[in-house]
């Protein structure tokens, strides 16, 4: 019997009130509910930006842009001081799908690279999930997100 490794790329969906291009925008719109220790832009193709959590730090490049439909952010380098692959995710990417059905957004954000067998994938499961189904659902929801406030 051979056994089969989980590699699934994290996920996440998310149905919101509001136009595909309000969320949209809110998600370009990362210091409202991610971080906001937040350096950039991520609104257009080649903007650059970085979020910070302490000493743990991420820059992402947008790499394509479809306005109210898709966007990917492409992570050019990191430092997450707690994991023994300090890069871990480098090279790894972010694609938000924004799409309207049924009088409200569907919001599917997939963190390609990230699988069950890196490291954090626990962890970073789990703040995903936050930011994502809390703080950005908060935000297009009531207009304000849960961002972790800069030091």
């Amino acid at each position: 019997m051979k056994t089969e490794i989980f590699t699934a790329d994290y996920h996440c969906s998310i149905a919101s009130p509001g136009t595909a291009k309000e969320a949209f925008d809110n998600i370009c719109n990362v210091p409202a509910w991610w971080t906001t220790d937040f350096e950039g832009s991520a609104k257009e193709t080649g903007d650059i930006f970085t979020v910070r959590f302490g000493d743990t730090f991420v820059t992402f490049r947008i790499t394509d842009v479809v306005a109210g439909e898709t966007i990917t952010w492409y992570v050019t380098d990191c430092h997450i001081p707690w994991l023994n692959d300090k890069k871990e995710w480098k090279d790894t990417k972010i694609v938000w799908e924004v799409s309207s059905k049924n009088n409200s957004t569907q919001i599917d954000m997939t963190h390609v690279g990230m699988v069950p067998t890196v490291e954090c994938y626990a962890s970073c499961e789990q703040g995903w999930n936050h930011f994502i189904k809390e703080s950005l659902f908060k935000l297009l929801a009531e207009g304000k997100g849960l961002p972790k406030e800069a030091k």
